[in-house]
């Protein structure tokens, strides 16, 4: 059972991991090298627990204590109950959802350890917006993914935000990042994979008529917001993949253009 302790300092060293949640180069450089994230909010914490991550504290204001009663009673975490104004203060924004937890990160499989099961993997190159990393998770898990393998600067997908705009789908889909890029791709057409690139050039071909969704293993690679894929990521695939637009519209937002084509590469939709 967890301990419930009443916090009234916001300077108190027990609460150092829930610091300065809004700098980013803070959290960035502290986070990895810690081996800590933060879940934020009841679902999220529990979907974080369910998936098997190991609580190091939680942060509740006195509304959430009761309704987090099941995980005090089962984790030997320690639980600090603050006011939300000192949550805040804590933070430096104001907790919303009234509940954050500090998680134990666990090693990262190896992007061979996910490739030899799955059959449809989604690639990020340079993705640093962490929103826009947060909804391809959560379209990811909803969509039947099996695997997200990330270029080496993509952003972390277990920072807050990115946690948080997942709904906590993040845990639910296996991640690895590739050791050189564009060179790591190579790797993954060696498993089997046919490597699709999306961009909204004029030269590439309809995802439909790519018909991704009849191929045995498709990794679908997405670039970053604006630039999308470099040059040398294009030259690396296979085939250059487009979802057709009308109303004069040239792109997507990344997010919602993974949606779209993660629906065009699921294996179960009508007619695959």
């Amino acid at each position: 059972m967890a301990e419930l302790i009443t916090v009234d300092d916001p300077d108190d060293p027990r609460l150092a991991d829930y610091t300065g949640l809004t700098d980013v180069e803070l959290r960035r450089r502290r986070e990895p090298a810690e081996g800590l994230f933060i879940a934020e909010g009841e679902k999220v914490i529990r979907r974080a627990r369910q998936a098997g991550y190991e609580m190091r504290s939680m942060l509740l204001s006195a509304k959430w204590v009761d309704v987090m009663r099941d995980v005090i009673d089962e984790v030997p975490a320690p639980v600090y109950a603050v006011d939300p104004a000192l949550a805040e203060r804590v933070t430096g924004y104001h907790v919303h959802r009234g509940a954050l937890a500090s998680m134990q990160r666990k090693p990262l499989p190896t992007a061979g350890e996910l490739l030899g099961t799955a059959r449809r993997v989604a690639v990020m190159e340079s993705v640093n917006d962490h929103t826009n990393i947060g909804a391809i998770f959560r379209s990811a898990a909803a969509l039947g993914m099996d695997a997200v393998l990330l270029s080496p600067d993509c952003a972390d997908p277990l920072y807050r935000r990115s946690v948080k705009v997942s709904m906590g789908a993040v845990f639910s889909v296996p991640y690895a990042r590739l050791d050189s890029w564009p060179k790591g791709l190579e790797a993954v057409r060696e498993a089997g994979f046919r490597l699709l690139a999306l961009t909204p050039d004029e030269k590439a071909s309809s995802i439909d008529e790519a018909a991704p969704h009849r191929l045995e293993r498709v990794a679908l690679m997405l670039g970053a917001e604006g630039e999308g894929l470099s040059a040398r990521a294009l030259r690396a695939a296979d085939e250059w993949v487009r979802i057709p637009m009308a109303h004069g519209v040239d792109s997507l937002n990344v997010g919602a253009a993974a949606a779209v084509a993660f629906y065009a590469v699921a294996t179960g939709r009508p007619g695959a």
